[in-house]
């Protein structure tokens, strides 16, 4: 832990000021680099937020949210065709469409969540 330093205070040409000793000047200065480099980093990582936001929104609507595989609440059921036989192809447009419908609930679920 650190110590609370106590500054001494005195009047110079009338107006106040504060005397510290050269150790003290020294931490002093040494937090201030400290706060302008966390300040720093900070900034980029609210960066890389908001690029990571905008990556999610942009996925989210390349996935699209299929209506075909979607309960009434809008839930995606947990019986989605993972699998078509060949020649199928409205399965396999229906497994594509749950995975995608799948992906966009999960992207939603995550991005709103509260800490």
């Amino acid at each position: 832990m650190t110590r609370h330093v106590q500054a001494h205070r005195i009047t110079l040409d009338g107006r106040e000021a504060v005397v510290l000793t050269p150790e003290t000047y020294d931490q002093l200065v040494a937090s201030r680099r400290q706060i302008g480099g966390q300040s720093a980093r900070v900034r980029v990582l609210t960066q890389q937020v908001k690029r990571t936001e905008q990556f999610l929104t942009e996925l989210e609507r390349l996935v699209g949210d299929p209506v075909r595989c979607r309960e009434q609440d809008g839930t995606v059921p947990a019986a989605c065709p993972e699998h078509s036989l060949p020649g199928e192809a409205a399965h396999r447009d229906e497994g594509a469409d749950c995975l995608r419908s799948a992906i966009a609930t999960l992207l939603r679920r995550h991005r709103d969540a509260a800490p």
